[in-house]
């Protein structure tokens, strides 16, 4: 009798070893199927997430019709890339190759500074030689420099090429979303019950969190941002800046990471009064200067709530989505991190506060 008894207790292990086994490989084979997906479905989920709100404002407008307002939101958002975004994108994809090139053959353009400095008041003269000296000097540290470079050729010249592939997804993403926005009350309870499963008492919370995040860091850092950049590339263009893609690039990159635009802004602004004449100088300063304080506007207008994900996070997820993904990491990276961060340290808290409650009730 003990030994059936073992006998059935040794089946019933390896049968539900075998039932394991063939969960781990049914879940393997679901990841590596949608694998090429993954930055898609992520990007989609983001931005149905974010613009969840305006699709129930517009679907109410028409009168209970979400189909017609997940259409028209589609629309608009598909126009937008298509149109400016796409205008920006190739012109930014030529001025990396550009600057791979130069930085591949060692011969990086730099221009020295241009004679009519020397007639500004005050700071003219001073600005002209400090100007040539720091050009003859970097000048020099570029020509040693150079062969130690070229690896890095190859990687913008690898982001360049992946641009193509990078707005296709872009678009599907978009795509997507669109047919999320309908469906968005019953992929809410499907995620609120997952999560019930995994932290039955703190699904409700992390739910709400997750989504007040996602709205913060899509609207109120990667939205404002991309509109940033937009208005500036499209400001570079007006004044005819070489490469005005590639420093409006820059401007996305400095908004997202909480550095601010003034960076680029202030050397172009220099180069706008060197080159153009005075009225044409003041008006695109003008221009530049509010688009420069865009995100003092806009920022607390978006962001339902302060951020508290700090930027070294921010910067991470820039950098490792943009590693991972592509471009398109570049949007979900920050996103998908602080999401994370922000769980995370509401699940500390959480498990911090749970002793000291316990305590209390012990006394």
């Amino acid at each position: 009798m003990k030994r059936l008894h073992q006998l059935l207790s040794t089946d019933g292990v390896i049968q539900l070893v075998i039932r394991l086994g063939l969960l781990a490989l049914l879940i393997l084979w679901t990841f590596l199927i949608i694998k090429p997906f993954v930055a898609i479905l992520t990007w989609s989920a983001v931005l149905a997430v974010a613009f969840y709100p305006a699709f129930g404002w517009l679907a109410k407008r028409l009168g209970g019709r979400p189909r017609t307002a997940a259409a028209i939101l589609t629309f608009v958002t598909l126009a937008m890339i298509i149109g400016p975004a796409a205008w920006l994108g190739l012109s930014a994809v030529e001025g990396i190759r550009d600057l791979a090139t130069q930085i591949g053959s060692g011969d990086l353009v730099l221009q020295a500074a241009p004679d009519q400095i020397k007639g500004w008041p005050l700071i003219g003269p001073w600005l002209h030689d400090f100007w040539n000296e720091a050009y003859t000097n970097i000048r020099a540290a570029l020509r040693e420099v150079a062969p130690y470079l070229k690896p890095l050729a190859g990687m913008m010249l690898s982001f360049a090429g992946d641009a193509g592939i990078g707005t296709l997804q872009f678009l599907l993403s978009v795509f997507v979303a669109g047919f999320l926005f309908p469906h968005g009350p019953q992929l809410v309870g499907a995620v609120r019950g997952l999560l019930f499963r995994i932290v039955p008492e703190q699904g409700e919370h992390f739910l709400e969190l997750a989504g007040a995040t996602i709205r913060a860091v899509a609207q109120g850092v990667i939205g404002v941002a991309v509109v940033q950049a937009l208005l500036a590339g499209i400001g570079f263009k007006f004044a005819g800046l070489p490469s005005a893609g590639l420093l409006a690039i820059i401007v996305l990159l400095l908004s997202i990471v909480q550095i601010g635009a003034a960076l680029v802004l202030v050397p172009v602004l220099v180069w706008i009064w060197m080159d153009k004449d005075v009225t044409t100088a003041l008006l695109l300063t003008v221009y530049l200067v509010a688009v420069g304080l865009l995100d003092n506007v806009l920022k607390p207008l978006v962001m339902g709530r302060g951020l508290t994900t700090p930027t070294l996070v921010i910067l991470i997820g820039v950098i490792g989505g943009t590693l991972a993904h592509g471009i398109i990491g570049l949007f979900i990276g920050p996103i998908i991190l602080s999401v994370a961060w922000e769980l995370g340290a509401a699940w500390i808290r959480i498990d911090r506060t749970a002793p000291i409650v316990h305590n209390i009730a012990d006394h």
